[in-house]
């Protein structure tokens, strides 16, 4: 879990105007920092098959956001994609 802190300075990193919580962008940045954080969470308890569950669910919806994004603006996914570290 993300902390409030931690959500705020990756909200204010990738809004896209002032008050920005829910655009593409946020949503992606968002869900990848909780994904590194529960894959590290996974490797140290490799039989918590509840967290797996929720981790593929959060990888699920990422890759429909960012589908979406590819569909709506390219210039915009291919800068999400370069900033969050994601490889394509």
């Amino acid at each position: 879990m993300l902390t409030p802190q931690q959500k705020s300075k990756i909200i204010k990193k990738y809004e896209r105007h002032e008050g920005d919580t829910g655009s593409e962008e946020v949503q992606i940045a968002l869900l990848s920092e909780e994904i590194e954080q529960l894959l590290l969470h996974l490797k140290k308890h490799k039989k918590d098959f509840h967290s797996k569950r929720g981790l593929l669910k959060m990888v699920d919806k990422r890759r429909k956001l960012l589908n979406y994004l590819k569909e709506e603006s390219t210039r915009r996914y291919n800068k999400i994609i370069k900033e969050v570290g994601l490889e394509k």
